[in-house]
């Protein structure tokens, strides 16, 4: 569509704000969730159907990064500290189940097309991560004060941390061989980032606070600086800038203790920088992609499909049972963990693009095409069974009465739409 690649950038944009406006509406109406209906948007956007909006371009580049990381910011922003601290060990353990499952299944897939030991590592650290993309719908029907949200989203922190990390030891392995020194200076900027950002960045935005007050303007810059500090940080040592995200929201639900927070990030937010991260995980849908993969390798992409539910589900029902969940709360952390998103396309594109000195890439294009296919349906099925999973909990037991703080966390964050 040649006509619409060239619109005046002001056309453009608000072609995509009607869209975002209408597709999720009627989504809605269709009983699925809104997300679905951005990602609709971006497929029809997109480079593979009218190209109204550049992938590559620096505009919607930034905004997706933007949009990505205040996803993970809010998850973390939104977390009840008490709560978390009381289930900090279920969500370890959660976080370990969920990756681990998925991991080995990918593995043992993987090994039997034949491809060698590090790739195996690195496809099964591609599934066993995962994006918290229901969230919004969580937050919508009011459930982020139960433990089973506090648990899933704590999980995530561990899952995408262990997923990076191997990465960072796949990826030296193919270059140029094992390098224990590089493993262990990784898991030392681990110990000393994490506790840094906690503790060190808490006391950061006190000190802020105090000094440029708690207005509107200062509350929501303050938030951006954090946020941006510790994604770049994370990045810098080798990590995903999610990390840094949701760890700074997290810090920053410490530091404003019960301060009323300004809502005016949140809403921007929602209406603008998460829709424009949705609408860029449209534009990965190649049909011709999808369809080759499906005729050429279907064995490589029913496998890594069963993996990544399979692993992911018995993580979640053998979570339940330990915790003493109830079925429908286990349908809420599998259907919350099922998503592939943010970290799986930064570890698979990382992967594709590093080469051995014999030119051979760490996972070849095959995988890459049934990576693009798996973040398609995941995020697609992810949503819509978090959409079922989340009115089953509510539906199963009433919240308990708010407390001061929780009452006050619902008034700063408006039902998402």
């Amino acid at each position: 569509m040649e006509f619409f690649s060239h619109l005046p950038i002001l056309t453009s944009f608000a072609l995509t704000l009607m869209l975002t406006l209408v597709f999720p509406s009627l989504m809605e109406r269709l009983r699925l969730p809104r997300p679905v209906g951005y990602i609709l948007a971006g497929i029809i956007l997109g480079p593979n159907v009218l190209s109204v909006l550049n992938p590559d371009g620096k505009v919607v580049s930034f905004f997706a990064e933007l949009g990505k990381l205040l996803l993970m910011f809010f998850a973390g922003f939104e977390v009840n500290i008490a709560k978390f601290n009381a289930a900090r060990n279920k969500a370890a353990t959660f976080g370990l189940l969920t990756f681990a499952c998925p991991f080995a299944l990918a593995i043992g897939i993987a090994a039997m097309l034949g491809y060698s030991a590090n790739a195996c590592a690195v496809i099964g650290a591609i599934l066993a991560s995962h994006t918290l993309l229901g969230l919004p719908i969580v937050k919508q029907q009011r459930l982020v004060e139960r433990e089973v949200t506090v648990v899933t989203v704590g999980a995530t922190l561990l899952t995408d941390m262990l997923s990076i990390l191997v990465l960072a030891l796949c990826v030296p392995i193919h270059v140029r061989g094992f390098d224990p020194a590089g493993v262990l200076i990784l898991i030392a900027w681990l110990i000393v980032y994490v506790p840094g950002v906690l503790i060190g960045l808490s006391w950061l935005v006190e000190r802020l606070l105090a000094i440029f007050g708690t207005s509107r303007t200062s509350s929501a810059l303050i938030m951006l600086v954090v946020m941006a500090v510790a994604a770049q940080v994370a990045e810098w040592i080798g990590m995903e800038g999610i990390i840094g995200a949701f760890l700074a929201g997290v810090c920053l639900k410490r530091a404003f203790g019960e301060i009323k927070g300004d809502d005016s990030l949140d809403v921007m937010s929602q209406a603008l920088f998460i829709p424009v991260f949705f609408i860029t995980a449209g534009f990965l849908v190649d049909f011709r992609v999808f369809f080759a993969t499906l005729s050429n390798q279907p064995m490589l992409l029913f496998g890594v499909l069963a993996a990544l539910f399979g692993g992911k589900w018995l993580a979640a029902s053998a979570a339940a049972r330990m915790f003493g969940y109830s079925a429908a709360e286990r349908n809420l952390m599998f259907a919350l963990t099922v998503p592939q998103v943010a970290a799986t396309l930064a570890v698979a594109l990382v992967a594709y693009a590093t080469k051995n000195p014999a030119g051979q890439r760490l996972i070849d294009q095959p995988m890459l095409n049934a990576t693009v296919v798996l973040v398609i349906v995941s995020s697609v099925l992810g949503l819509i069974l978090t959409e079922r999973a989340a009115r089953q909990v509510k539906q199963a037991s009433p919240p308990a009465k708010p407390t001061l703080a929780a009452a006050q966390l619902q008034e700063a964050s408006p039902t998402v739409e």
